[in-house]
């Protein structure tokens, strides 16, 4: 496993091109007019305006929305001080995390300097490149002076991540801990054992939450600081105490809370039984805690417990904290990130976690009911709402406290920016890989000896995306495998054609024989229909052999869509099922409907298909706002095409009052809000984004995704099945791989969903 993890680790850094990060040009710059003002003689201008005043260079350039991650490679992650050059790739993910996460551009950069003094003059040299510094990953003591001196000398946020990231987000879970617990944090005992920045950081901020210095017992690798103990450093004199214990087992005698920064297996269950009635136990070493999990759970059961592991319930992970942090500190030019800005931050994050959990969140993390609880005290780092709720709070803060040169002024304004901000990259993919490998299903690749199918089922099992299951001839699948140099060591190939006298041939044959009976099909037919991978296919989906398929089609679709209606059947409640396409792109995320089955749209067809888009869009934990497609608006135009769009607008919004969908409309007016609304003040997407768009036949909206697809710069996902019965996915052979990988992740966690459901009935 440690091997595999070290290839996977390794091709992912190197390949396609090496590294996480690149730059990426955000005006034109194909004409010669486009250099002209790009760089000389245009440039000259935002130039001399900046000369002017100083603040129009959060006009003029990027400065508001880049982030710097500096380090000097001197405590990284577990490996400790392995240098500025081998620490870049841990800054590179961490730029990575600032962009995917929150929108924000950033340069890591490492410093090749341990002394303290010039460390931070050259930092200080070149901070008037960012709006914000990431300090990251640099030793104790030396950090707390470098982040002082910083803060002092530079007018940018400067936060060290090591210290206040872990600070936050664990001071968030305490906060709730405590709630259900039942006990006030001023009246709490805490036991730290680390003496480093983290522990340091965590327990002032602790302090400023209303935790009394006299009733904390700091330990470090000699046992318990004490006011007897020399040698002790400034850090380590602030929270030294004159108990007359030594030990770290006697310190947790009593003890209602313990945070651990240190190494693992340094507490015994018998140091948590000795602890205070209802005990919280935050065991923060990386990456093994301070006791494992299992030993911690099994010795009480009053116990809330907490990891920096993503494993086990309640992960301290500093990412749901410092993206959405710089978020709000940049957005407002806050000129740092101050006490107020940190603690709102904690109570922001204490508070979702009281919320309501999004579907998706619950499907990312194999769950079916996450609620505010013993197990759930932070919100998951996939949570799509830490965006809009962190950032919004951190701003304020700042505002509260005197240290936003750029007010915010329009909140309304600001909570849009923050989610468009959320559609901007492949989160939704992200999650749906998270929900699929929590819980890897059977997944059929009706076409097992095409190429691209063929890579795709070997890169989903390599990945833990799904269990696939190939279908096609052995030796076939075989020599393609040895000319593409995949290994399908493992993986399980089903010729239906070899299977010609087995019992699963002769019961799939009988069950669909019983199914179509009324349309004529014979046992003896049905047994040669059993020869097709797509009949063969699901019907295994269909009698539970495996969990899902995808379908491989050629040009003509048509075929294996009507196999699926008789073999699985559409979904109670409609006539028709449909596809849809997720599309990221800078502008948001948006859902295509229906971009694959039906050839003939009637009014009837269209109704469904609207229900359905939004059963999808409300499946994947987004609200729809709906745009009913057309060349006319609003009734503009009265030939039968459009007025088939206008009644089935008319028909969901008297079945939906609540619902965000209107129409008809032409596609200018679905992405220009204000002049949509300038012209129609009365549709009901008034002031609202559309993220879901119906088309009033197959062509406009295969024409459309494509054309987006061949336009470069988005991600599509899809074509997803919507309204049948079982999880049955179809897409063209010839797809690239990572759309056929995609979709395969998106029928796993289908599977997933559907079997949590059908248990429940």
């Amino acid at each position: 496993m440690t091997k595999m993890l070290k290839e996977m680790a390794l091709d992912y850094h190197q390949y396609p091109i090496p590294g996480k990060i690149e730059i990426v040009p955000t005006k034109p710059y194909s004409t010669q007019q486009d250099l002209a003002l790009a760089y000389s003689p245009g440039v000259a201008y935002p130039c001399l305006e900046i000369k002017e005043k100083a603040d129009d260079v959060y006009k003029y350039t990027d400065k508001g929305n880049l982030v710097a991650v500096i380090s000097n490679g001197t405590a990284v992650l577990g490996l400790g001080d392995i240098g500025a050059l081998a620490g870049k790739p841990v800054m590179e993910g961490k730029a990575l995390l600032f962009k995917i996460f929150a929108g924000l551009d950033c340069f890591d950069i490492e410093v090749n300097e341990k002394d303290p003094a010039k460390f931070v003059e050259i930092v200080k040299a070149i901070s008037p490149t960012f709006g914000g510094i990431n300090l990251e990953d640099i030793k104790a003591p030396e950090c707390f002076e470098i982040e002082r001196r910083l803060k002092e000398e530079c007018d940018i946020p400067v936060m060290h991540d090591d210290q206040h990231g872990t600070a936050i987000i664990s001071a968030a879970g305490l906060l709730n801990a405590l709630e259900l617990q039942g006990k006030k944090i001023e009246d709490v005992r805490l036991v730290v054992n680390g003496a480093g920045a983290a522990a340091v950081s965590c327990t002032r901020l602790y302090i400023a939450l209303g935790l009394k210095r006299e009733n904390i017992v700091m330990c470090d690798s000699k046992g318990v600081i004490t006011t007897s103990r020399e040698g002790l450093n400034e850090q380590k004199r602030e929270f030294a105490t004159d108990r007359p214990i030594t030990t770290l087992a006697e310190a947790m005698v009593d003890a209602d809370v313990f945070l651990g920064l240190s190494v693992k297996d340094v507490v015994t269950v018998e140091m948590v039984k000795s602890m205070a009635p209802k005990p919280i136990v935050f065991a923060l070493a990386n990456p093994d805690p301070e006791i494992a999990y299992e030993a911690a759970m099994s010795s009480r059961p009053d116990l809330i417990f907490a990891t920096g592991r993503s494993d086990y319930p309640n992960q301290i992970n500093n990412v749901l904290g410092f993206p959405y942090i710089f978020r709000g500190a940049l957005d407002c030019g806050a000129t740092q990130i101050n006490e107020a800005m940190k603690l709102a931050a904690v109570h922001a994050i204490a508070d979702l976690a009281k919320l309501p959990v999004p579907s998706v969140v619950n499907a990312a993390y194999g769950m079916t009911s996450l609620t505010f609880g013993r197990e759930y005290i932070l919100p998951k780092p996939l949570d799509p709402r830490l965006l809009v709720t962190v950032a919004p709070a951190v701003a304020r803060g700042a505002m509260e406290s005197g240290v936003a040169r750029r007010p915010i002024t329009d909140w309304e304004e600001y909570n849009v920016k923050l989610h468009r901000l959320m559609g901007n990259d492949s989160k939704m993919m992200r999650q749906i890989v998270d929900m699929a490998r929590q819980e890897p299903k059977r997944v059929v690749f009706s076409e097992g000896n095409t190429d691209n199918m063929l890579r795709a089922a070997v890169s989903a099992r390599r990945n833990k995306l799904c269990i696939p299951v190939l279908l096609g001839n052995e030796e076939m699948i075989a020599k393609r495998a040895k000319r593409l140099n995949l290994s399908i060591d493992g993986i399980e190939i089903i010729n239906p054609r070899h299977d010609r006298e087995t019992d699963r041939r002769k019961q799939y044959a009988a069950k669909y024989a019983e199914r179509c009976a009324r349309q004529g099909v014979t046992y003896a037919e049905a047994k040669e229909r059993m020869f097709d991978r797509y009949h063969f296919g699901m019907m295994m989906v269909n009698e539970g052999d495996a969990d899902a398929l995808v379908a491989g089609t050629y040009s003509d679709s048509q075929v294996p869509t009507l196999i699926a209606q008789e073999v699985v059947g559409i979904r109670p409640g409609f006539s028709h099922f449909a596809t849809m396409h997720i599309v990221d792109t800078k502008r948001g995320t948006y859902f295509l409907a229906d971009t694959m089955v039906n050839q003939s749209t009637d009014e009837a067809t269209l109704y469904d298909v609207a229900r359905l888009a939004r059963r999808g869009v409300e499946y994947f934990a987004c609200e729809p706002v709906m745009a009913m497609v057309s060349y006319s608006n609003f009734g503009s135009s009265n030939t039968p095409e459009s007025r088939k769009v206008h009644n089935v607008v008319d028909r969901m919004q008297q079945e939906n009052p609540d619902l965000a969908i209107d129409g008809e409309m032409q596609l200018n007016y679905v992405f220009n809000k204000e002049i949509r609304d300038k012209n129609y003040p009365f549709t009901r997407l008034n002031g609202k984004d559309v993220n879901t768009l119906v088309f009033p036949n197959l062509s406009a909206a295969t024409t459309a995704y494509r054309m987006l697809l061949e336009m470069g710069g988005v991600e599509a996902i899809g074509p997803i099945q919507l309204g049948l019965n079982k999880p049955v996915h179809f897409i063209n052979v010839d797809s690239p791989v990572r759309d056929i990988i995609n979709l395969a992740t998106v029928a796993c966690v289908d599977a997933t969903v559907a079997q949590k459901m059908e248990a429940r009935k």
